[in-house]
């Protein structure tokens, strides 16, 4: 690619809904009708093609800012960062059952439960819909590790190779522990009316889970303030603070929808014949050490990259320098192929 391209070009994005007519029927029962599937791309004209997908929250804007829109992940991806958008175009869509603009739960109608497989059959369409042949990978990170592992089950041929994220063939136990307690909090607080207050108690309980013990200690040792005769300490303002902000941004319905996603979701990682890079987190509490390890150990090809990072669960949204050597080998550039390093 040329060295001189516009920046305008660099960021030049398209983006849709797409609407597949009649009926989708879902891996675990049940369909949904006339699906939309809400997508972008952007990046480097005639440039191989990654789909990126992130957590829960994240959506089709995966980099740049678009008026009041802000790339979900502007750390890792755009032009000359780990994933850099002069060599590679970036596909991003909004999650079925989101809060974006994709088909979603309507507040006080049943909606089916759905499964990465299904989100993974939403990417297949939306490939086909864009005239993408194969693509050059899928770099999903969390919830969008499990999806990306889903397509490489099913669809290995439409995908060169998978960058997978703090996600495993399946949750861990106690990880799905904590999210059936948000989850309960959520829908009592739909029960009573308050779904805003159950969306903030939930995330703030979330948030404890997502970065590390050390990450804590580190910040939040200050002795609390006194408020109306009580103590306020200073991690739980820290927790609630990020409870309001969610609160007011994502739909608690979609919230429920998708944690219980995450839940359900299974592989099977050795039919997955597609080349597998596995990055670990060792300070992960919601995806341990031992099952990144197990994971990789069950695929017919995969890579084992392990490090360490206070950030936790959250080290995908922040670790861009450990991420960049990884993700070169998506990138295709030589210089920073160069620094990988395994552990």
């Amino acid at each position: 690619m040329p060295d001189n391209l516009p920046d305008a070009a660099l960021n030049a994005s398209h983006e849709g809904v797409l609407t597949l007519p009649g009926e989708f029927p879902l891996h675990h029962g049940g369909t949904l009708r006339d699906l939309r599937i809400a997508w972008r791309l952007a990046g480097a004209p005639e440039q191989p093609v990654v789909l990126v997908l992130g957590g829960i929250s994240a959506s089709r804007a995966v980099f740049g800012q678009d008026g009041a829109r802000r790339g979900w992940w502007n750390e890792v991806v755009g032009p000359g960062r780990a994933l850099d958008t002069t060599r590679v175009r970036v596909l991003g869509m909004d999650y079925l059952g989101g809060s974006g603009d994709s088909t979603r739960p309507v507040k006080g109608e049943a909606f089916p439960s759905l499964s990465s497989f299904d989100q993974a059959q939403a990417v297949l369409a939306l490939l086909d819909h864009l005239g993408i042949a194969r693509l050059r990978a899928i770099v999903g990170a969390s919830y969008g590790g499990m999806v990306a592992l889903a397509f490489g089950e099913r669809h290995a041929a439409r995908v060169e190779r998978l960058v997978v994220i703090s996600a495993a063939d399946c949750a861990h136990p106690m990880a799905t522990a904590w999210r059936s307690v948000q989850r309960s909090i959520v829908r009592f607080g739909l029960r009573v009316g308050h779904p805003g207050e159950g969306m903030e108690l939930a995330r703030a309980l979330a948030m404890s889970t997502y970065r590390s013990p050390e990450e804590f200690a580190a910040r939040f040792r200050a002795p609390p303030r006194m408020e109306g005769g009580q103590p306020v300490f200073p991690v739980e303002e820290y927790l609630y603070a990020r409870g309001r902000d969610y609160a007011a941004r994502y739909q608690p319905e979609s919230f429920v929808c998708l944690s219980e996603s995450i839940d359900l979701h299974r592989v099977e990682a050795t039919r997955i014949a597609v080349r597998t890079e596995v990055v670990a987190v060792r300070e992960d509490q919601l995806v341990p050490l031992g099952d990144m390890r197990a994971l990789a150990a069950r695929l017919p090809d995969a890579l084992l990259h392990e490090f360490s990072s206070l950030h936790g669960h959250d080290a995908f949204l922040k670790e861009a320098e450990q991420l960049k050597p990884i993700l070169a080998t998506v990138t295709g550039d030589p210089e920073r192929e160069q620094e990988r390093h395994f552990d």
